[in-house]
């Protein structure tokens, strides 16, 4: 029986109950009803000793169809598990990088790493969107006020976003001429000092963006569309109303395997695409919802059956390969 680590979010672990909206419960669920021993815990929880990467985790178990864990801590080796999920939510700051740094003095060829830490810490999600520039909307990283100004005067609208941060948390729209736009401009970059993306804003925003799902070299047919939130120009309430059943374009799906097959190999495994317009606006590799629940309902379908299918080949495939071989 292989043993699972999750590494999850601290406000999941508080609030740690089957929540169907929650990708890392929809995963730890469906392994522990196939009879794995799945353990949780949090990167505050991460230690180094004796120049080991080691853990004070909780076990996991399932009662009346739903997910407990047992509130016994214990401190292990992250090499007493098979495999390692790390899945806690940005925002990437010195606690995140920090908790990266620890899988350091674990041994890779004991474990798999999904998503690889050291990866992770190396993949800005909106950043480094510019490895891919032929599939994403025109953009600029910076952090000058008056690149951004130029950048807006000649596209006309744009999006701001800062780089460390998830769920819509701090991204803004713009528009040439408008009286917040300085404020905006000067609140998001710190005055001149932090860097941000801006993208020219694509009209089909309107009508929201498209989850595509990727697991190692593996595409998903299944994807959802999210729509703008109330009064908002982007996907803000995780509620069955703002989503719709949406399919993938050729492009869409030859752009998603291109990204895939790079990112696979730097091992960045489980991938979560937004897309509008056939554009690649961000590269989520940090904690991917794959939206089971609205997939589900949108396509009256179990799709924790197929992930669940995929991503235990996928294991068992990479376990038996040696490192460094893709």
């Amino acid at each position: 029986m292989k043993k699972i680590l999750f590494i999850i979010d601290e406000i999941e672990l508080k609030y740690f109950e089957f929540n169907r909206l929650v990708t890392n419960f929809w995963l730890i669920k469906e392994f522990l009803d196939r009879d794995f021993k799945v353990s949780i815990s949090t990167k505050n929880r991460l230690m180094i000793e004796n120049s080991a990467a080691k853990v004070f985790c909780f076990e996991s178990y399932v009662k009346n169809n739903d997910i407990f864990y047992e509130k016994e801590e214990k401190k292990c080796k992250v090499n007493d598990f098979d495999v390692v999920f790390f899945r806690p939510d940005p925002p990437v700051d010195t606690d995140y990088i920090n908790a990266c740094h620890v899988f350091d003095f674990a041994d890779k060829e004991k474990t798999l790493f999904i998503n690889d830490p050291h990866a992770v810490k190396n993949f800005n999600e909106k950043l480094h969107l510019s490895y891919f520039s032929e599939f994403a909307p025109e953009n600029i990283v910076t952090s000058s006020k008056e690149e951004i100004r130029k950048f807006t005067e000649k596209t006309g609208e744009a999006i701001i976003k800062p780089l460390n941060r998830c769920f819509g948390s701090g991204v803004y729209y713009l528009k040439n001429g408008d009286k917040n736009e300085n404020s905006i401009i000067s609140n998001l970059t710190n005055d001149g000092k932090t860097l941000v993306m801006v993208q020219k804003y694509l009209s089909g925003a309107a009508l929201g963006d498209k989850r595509v799902l990727i697991l190692g070299d593996y595409v998903f047919d299944e994807c959802v569309k999210k729509l703008p939130g109330k009064n908002d120009f982007k996907f803000n309430t995780h509620s069955s109303e703002f989503f719709r059943h949406a399919e993938l374009t050729l492009r869409e799906k030859s752009e998603a395997q291109k990204i895939a097959e790079k990112l696979s190999k730097a091992g960045l495994y489980m991938v979560g695409l937004d897309v509008i317009d056939e554009h690649v606006i961000e590269i989520n590799v940090t904690s991917p919802c794959y939206f089971i629940e609205e997939i589900n309902a949108c396509n009256n379908t179990r799709f924790q059956d197929k992930l669940m299918d995929k991503l235990l080949n996928f294991i068992d495939y990479k376990m038996k390969v040696p490192t460094g071989v893709c």
